[in-house]
């Protein structure tokens, strides 16, 4: 499967608003109750807005022709306390609502996070974590206001243009229907023009993704960038993703209100077409002064809301690319599926089996062609080759970080697929070439994943690390257990490797794979590490990645790994002869 998420010109289907609201259907299966005293809030205020105009064309034909101050007074009063009520009403639909907003923003941040921690390693390799954090981030939040701001006024501005669509239609039908042509041919345009608005958000959101990922990269390399004192490249880079996301963005910006003056120009049509032929069916005794002040204040009803909706309509089209992108991180299915094992009977011999073997990165050339081989319990292997010959793809494998494209891996006996994330963890260790650590102590992370420790004291930890031989390794670090591991180069390449040595032989795993596991320790420390490895239980399983000649010297077999084939390299002499000519010998 390609987990290369697609670009917007790649993108075939476009989401419609029902679609939309489905897709965040789930989100807002809590949220009914406040929904619905949000939409009494609107409707209260939509009422107030409507009622007003026609009291006040009520008072001036009654009360304030007739000169009754008494009248005026009390509708005044009415008024008073319906403005009040409206405003009141919208106070309860602002917090409601924002109160929505911000409860679904915190549960899709977490459907979209735990999402990602279901996909397989492939798609982390083909796509930028600076795009997956703006999507994250940014996209959500844009979500969140149209929620909490832009949902219920488009609502509300909805429920108030039909009423005073209404009341027009209903004081004098011919009048009202030249008063609402103008709406029409904007609703029109505005229908036609909407794609191009949602494309061009699209564009911007996906510019300030590129960007972000940009300075994830840039940032996360900034030692490099210093050593080789290529700033001045840092900055080409970044002053293009720079000036790419701002003409994305001031595109973005003209077309979200490319509306509003058309919306403008359509409300003061309707105007002139009251006043001119308002007045014209005043002087045929057709209505009264009072309807048509009452018509005049229902065109305000209704084209104001109508250019806010211009507005909002836009926010709409954002929230819909945003949705877009994250709604293709939400689809996205893990082919890596835990197959079921319905008998306990061994299908492969040896602890870990590769049975005609295919592998390729998405669809290009193999990596591993047609291998089989079989590794036995107790026993240390070595996997020698070329780089870029394919040893980490196939101790990946190992290990499930990827399935192969053809053929089966068993593992004890078992198809691989068959076991639990949790049980496959437990059964093999894995030591990267580059340790990846988390914001903590070196006690914290030794822990990290080892289902076999709750909360645990690090008296109770430095017991077993004596048990083990590891408790040697703390001298490295300043203050043992306790030492502060952080974001930044608080401790050295050699150190995290330490804790991740640490890390996988406490969890006493049936297959350990060591890829480049001492690249960065002294040869005073990787002697260390080598009598560690001795005291594993026999039955340990090893598996060494490494360029450093005399760490496999001492292998039971060795592997030689290049051009999709994994060779029986045999003696230690053969595979020095096979890695200088690259190629198997005779």
């Amino acid at each position: 499967m390609n987990y290369t998420l697609r670009t917007n010109e790649q993108r075939e289907k476009k989401m419609s608003l029902s679609d939309a609201f489905r897709s965040l259907k789930p989100l807002l299966s809590n949220e009914k109750k406040q929904l619905f005293l949000a939409l009494v809030a609107i409707a209260l205020t939509s009422t107030a807005n409507l009622l007003a105009p026609v009291i006040i064309g009520h008072t001036i034909d009654r009360y304030i022709v007739t000169k009754n101050f008494h009248g005026v007074l009390v509708n005044s009063g009415i008024l008073l306390l319906i403005f009040v009520g409206g405003v009141v009403a919208q106070y309860m639909q602002t917090k409601v609502m924002g109160g929505v907003g911000r409860r679904v923003l915190f549960k899709l941040r977490n459907v979209i996070f735990t999402k990602l921690q279901g996909l397989p390693v492939a798609f982390f390799n083909a796509n930028k974590a600076g795009d997956l954090i703006s999507r994250i981030n940014n996209d959500t939040d844009k979500l969140n206001q149209f929620f909490s701001q832009a949902l219920m006024q488009f609502v509300g501005n909805f429920f108030i243009m039909l009423g005073a669509g209404i009341f027009m239609l209903t004081l004098h039908i011919k009048l009202g229907i030249a008063t609402l042509a103008p709406a029409a041919i904007v609703i029109i345009a505005t229908q036609i023009i909407s794609g191009w608005i949602k494309r061009v958000n699209t564009k911007s959101l996906q510019s300030l993704g590129g960007m972000s990922a940009e300075i994830q990269e840039s940032l996360a390399n900034f030692k490099v960038v210093v050593a080789f004192n290529r700033l001045d490249f840092f900055r080409t880079k970044f002053s293009e993703a720079n000036e790419k996301n701002y003409s994305a963005s001031v595109r973005a910006g003209i077309a979200s209100n490319i509306l509003i003056p058309l919306y403008g120009v359509a409300s003061n049509a309707a105007q002139i077409v009251v006043l001119a032929y308002g007045f014209t069916l005043i002087l045929s005794g057709n209505i009264t002064f009072g309807l048509l002040i009452s018509f005049i204040l229902y065109v305000n009803n209704f084209y104001t809301p109508l250019r806010q909706l211009a507005s909002i309509w836009s926010s709409l089209q954002l929230a819909m690319a945003s949705l877009d992108r994250i709604s293709e991180v939400l689809d996205l299915q893990n082919t890596m599926k835990i197959i079921s094992h319905d008998t306990g009977e061994k299908k492969a011999a040896g602890v870990l089996t590769f049975d005609h073997v295919f592998f390729s990165y998405s669809e290009g050339k193999d990596v591993l062609r047609d291998v089989s081989l079989t590794l036995e319990k107790g026993n240390t292997y070595a996997l020698v080759g070329p780089t870029g010959g394919g040893k980490t793809t196939t101790a990946s494998i190992m290990a499930r970080l990827y399935d192969p494209t053809m053929g089966t891996v068993y593992l004890d006996g078992r198809d691989i697929r068959s076991y639990s994330p949790a049980e496959r963890a437990k059964k093999i260790g894995f030591i990267l070439q580059e340790p990846f650590l988390f914001t903590g102590t070196v006690g914290e992370n030794i822990l990290y994943g080892n289902d076999d420790y709750g909360v645990t004291s690090n008296e109770k930890l430095l017991a077993d690390l004596k048990q083990t031989g590891l408790d040697g390794l703390l001298v490295r670090f300043e203050n043992g257990l306790e030492t502060k591991v952080g974001a930044s180069d608080s401790i050295s390449l050699g150190q995290k490797q330490l804790i991740a040595f640490m890390r996988a032989v406490l969890r006493k795993p049936e297959l350990l794979i060591l890829d480049e596991a001492t690249a960065n320790i002294d040869t005073v420390t990787e002697q260390l590490l080598e009598d560690i490895l001795k005291k594993l239980p026999k039955e340990t399983t090893k598996i060494i990645i490494a360029h450093r000649l005399n760490t496999i010297q001492n292998a039971d077999d060795i592997f030689f790994i290049n051009e999709g084939e994994i060779i029986h390299a045999g003696s230690f002499d053969h595979a020095l002869e096979m890695l200088m000519h690259g190629k198997r010998t005779s």
